[in-house]
């Protein structure tokens, strides 16, 4: 899917001549023509207003709390996209809010008023808001570290089972009950080490050498393929730390002596558990994913318009009067858009927004930006001379 970019604007209703929320919207609609855009009424409740304090400490909350919102979208998307090996065309079937493409969740817009009821404080749903967005990012992050240490054990275990003897199991190679257990002897220990073919006499003339109290002529061939040979060589233990040191500076390879139960059919029974493991929790993972990608989104919706209330009431004051629409744009298409928006509505923002000597529309960055910033607008954004959020949907 190409990329979707979307503004959410407010406007006071006196931008019509009736002052009417009706007629406001279609002047918003008629700013932007149907080659840039399309305008969709996007529903605001009347939420409870507390004082101006209060309203500019909310303005920056909600600043971190959106970007948060971004934030854990961002990261469900890319878990998803990991999960289905970046097959776009699978991932946007799995980006969907209550299983419905984005685009439409967003021109049909409906405030969630039993789970975030209008008529609790703001400083409330915010709080209730940000809580949910932590529960969502929390319960996939899990699920997904599940899923990845799943399947890395499997990944090793399917390793094991393949390439040469430095890093294949040797269930199958060796015969444990040929070789010497660590409580078997007191003073002995045996150590299975890997050769490269091609230092295999090197290894047999200085392997006695390279630490103390190796034990003369113990070297037994256990097995050999196209790159290693696999010996076994027994040492007094209180040097055996020393000696597999030593080996790895010769560049042989240490293995340790690990037998699973059962031997072959042992590990093959744990690769088939780990196969199953895998799916299931590959399953379980798509379907977390996709649900807290739809609440994500969700939640990151409710709290832009959050934003755009706050930030409604602080440029255009009491009684309440605003209109509120999603432009459906591309990135292509968004600039000549903005600037239709801005040649039609640059007046509200007074002094902020002044015009060229061909009358274009000029933003002044001038001390007022600065004013504007400290009362706590949208700023993360830059000024605009009316109530502008921009995003993208990719």
């Amino acid at each position: 899917m190409p990329p979707q970019t979307f503004f959410l604007v407010s406007l006071p209703t006196s931008i019509s001549p009736s002052g009417e929320r009706d007629e406001a919207l279609t002047a918003l609609r008629s700013a932007v023509t149907g080659d840039h855009g399309t305008t969709y009424p996007f529903n605001i409740p009347e939420f409870k207003v507390g004082t101006l304090d209060a309203l500019v400490q909310q303005a920056d909350d909600l600043v971190k709390l959106e970007q948060g919102c971004r934030g854990v979208v961002d990261k469900i998307a890319d878990s998803l996209r990991s999960l289905l090996e970046g097959d776009e065309e699978k991932l946007q079937e799995q980006k969907v809010v209550n299983d419905r493409p984005v685009e439409n969740y967003l021109q049909s817009f409906q405030w969630n008023k039993v789970k975030y009821r209008a008529d609790k404080p703001l400083s409330e749903l915010i709080d209730m808001l940000s809580k949910d967005l932590s529960a969502v990012d929390n319960d996939v992050k899990q699920k997904f570290n599940q899923y990845n240490t799943t399947k890395t054990n499997l990944a090793s275990l399917q390793r094991s089972q393949t390439g040469n003897l430095s890093q294949k199991s040797l269930a199958t190679i060796v015969n444990p009950e040929a070789l010497l257990k660590p409580d078997q002897s007191e003073y002995l220990q045996q150590h299975l080490i890997a050769v490269p073919t091609a230092l295999g006499k090197d290894f047999l003339k200085s392997y006695e050498q390279i630490s103390p109290m190796v034990v003369p002529r113990s070297a037994q061939l256990l097995a050999k393929d196209e790159e290693f040979l696999l010996y076994v060589v027994t040492v007094f233990k209180k040097h055996s730390a020393e000696f597999v040191h030593k080996c790895r500076e010769h560049r042989w390879t240490p293995r340790e002596m690990k037998f699973s139960d059962g031997g072959r059919e042992g590990e093959e029974k744990e690769l088939q558990k780990l196969e199953k493991e895998e799916r299931k929790v590959w399953g379980e993972a798509l379907r977390l994913g996709r649900t807290g990608y739809s609440d994500a989104m969700m939640g990151w919706i409710h709290v832009l318009t959050l934003r755009v209330f706050v930030e409604t009431v602080l440029r255009y004051g009491l009684p309440l009067s605003f209109v509120c629409g999603i432009i459906k744009t591309d990135p292509k298409r968004a600039k000549k858009a903005k600037g239709s928006l801005d040649a039609r509505f640059s007046d509200i923002g007074g002094n902020a927004m002044m015009r060229d000597k061909k009358g274009r529309p000029v933003k002044d960055d001038s001390s007022m930006q600065q004013d504007m910033a400290s009362a706590g607008f949208g700023m993360d954004q830059g000024y605009e001379p009316y109530v502008f959020y921009e995003f993208e949907l990719v």
